[in-house]
């Protein structure tokens, strides 16, 4: 009821486009910023999956030595919540597919600097992890 009247304007649209859509895009592009500062130019190799217009990323670490889900026990607590990407995968066969448990979904729709906090916590274990299994 409340949406009736910019639906039925087609203010919406412009709405979308011209307000949300680029706010969203900005909070994305600081996102990327922070995680990409926090992990640094020596660290493990990491992708962002393109971000589509969600209001989340999807971090993706190659070779990862743990899955996402141990991954995410760690972080939960540290006080981060995430997704492991194993739950984006169902009906698919347990094939030795590494990619469904080297990913995680991580929101960035929260105030700037608690986004950014939680980017640099999950850096933080990224590279622990990954130092942890270096010979």
């Amino acid at each position: 009821m409340l949406a009736e009247p910019l639906v039925r304007s087609g203010e919406i649209l412009s709405l979308s486009r011209d307000v949300v859509c680029p706010f969203y895009k900005a909070k994305m592009e600081r996102a990327v910023a922070v995680f990409r500062d926090a992990m640094g130019e020596d660290s493990c190799r990491w992708y962002v999956h393109k971000p589509e217009g969600a209001m989340f990323l999807w971090l993706w670490f190659p070779g990862l030595p743990i899955s996402s889900l141990e991954l995410y026990q760690r972080l939960k607590a540290r006080g981060v919540l995430v997704v492991s990407g194993h739950y984006f995968f169902p009906g698919l066969p347990e094939d030795g597919w590494k990619h469904r448990h080297e990913c995680l979904r991580v929101t960035y729709s929260q105030g700037d600097e608690r986004v950014a906090e939680g980017l640099r916590i999950i850096a933080d274990e990224v590279k622990a992890v990954w130092a942890t299994a270096s010979p």
